[in-house]
């Protein structure tokens, strides 16, 4: 008896087994839309997440199109900027040629002036004393140009409106001490000629210890002295 209901659990004839849950129906359903839910969240999570993938490629290329946008800007700002520059650089150039060129004209002008003015006063001295009709000289200069070689002007001049012409000679000396003895020096005469006024100048040499005291000219016509002039030194 034993053995038989032991070869009918071995062998195929044996009765089928079914496993069960022990959980009730309730509970099944429950945790099966626990996970209907969790597939739907999950799914939608997807969708959503794919969306703002989808939305942010779209927003950085719009991001990528104004940057390129502003960089052409700024690269046409610079080109603006480079074009004013070069256009300053230019104008500079140009202001500072222009002020260099002023500069020299004034002082250019500066010596004029200077010169005028030393005409000017020069001028103030000719202006005879007395004598009508009498010849002049005025403005006598005498400087040292160097040790040995002294520089001098002068100018001589007819006071007349209309003078006859005058022809003479002028005759320079000058006085002084060498080695602490008197010392005196007549230069050549010179020729000259005048119907107005003359200017002459020219320079003379002299000893370089000479120490000078005075200068004297006179114009000579036909052996006599017309006129002199002394200038203490």
């Amino acid at each position: 008896m034993r053995f038989r209901l032991l070869r009918r659990r071995l062998t195929i004839s044996a009765p089928r087994m079914a496993v069960r849950s022990t959980l009730p129906w309730p509970l099944r359903w429950l945790l099966g839309a626990v996970v209907l839910g969790f597939s739907g969240a999950l799914a939608l999570w997807a969708f959503e997440f794919g969306k703002e993938i989808a939305g942010l490629e779209q927003d950085t290329r719009g991001q990528l199109q104004r940057l390129r946008v502003e960089h052409q800007r700024v690269l046409s700002e610079m080109t603006e900027l480079k074009s004013v520059a070069n256009t300053a650089d230019s104008l500079l150039l140009a202001e500072r040629s222009a002020q260099e060129q002023l500069k020299q004209q004034l002082l250019a002008l500066e010596d004029e002036n200077r010169r005028m003015s030393a005409d000017l006063a020069f001028f103030e001295q000719l202006i005879p004393s007395s004598g009508s009709g009498a010849i002049h000289v005025r403005g006598l200069r005498v400087q040292r140009a160097s040790d040995t070689r002294l520089a001098w002007q002068l100018l001589v001049m007819q006071s007349e409106r209309q003078p006859p012409e005058f022809n003479g000679q002028l005759l320079i000396s000058l006085a002084g001490t060498l080695d602490g003895r008197p010392w005196r020096l007549e230069a050549p005469a010179q020729t000259l000629s005048l119907r107005q006024h003359l200017r002459l100048e020219g320079q003379l040499d002299l000893p370089a210890q000479a120490v000078l005291k005075s200068a004297t000219v006179r114009l000579m016509q036909g052996g006599t002295e017309r006129a002199s002039y002394t200038q203490k030194l």
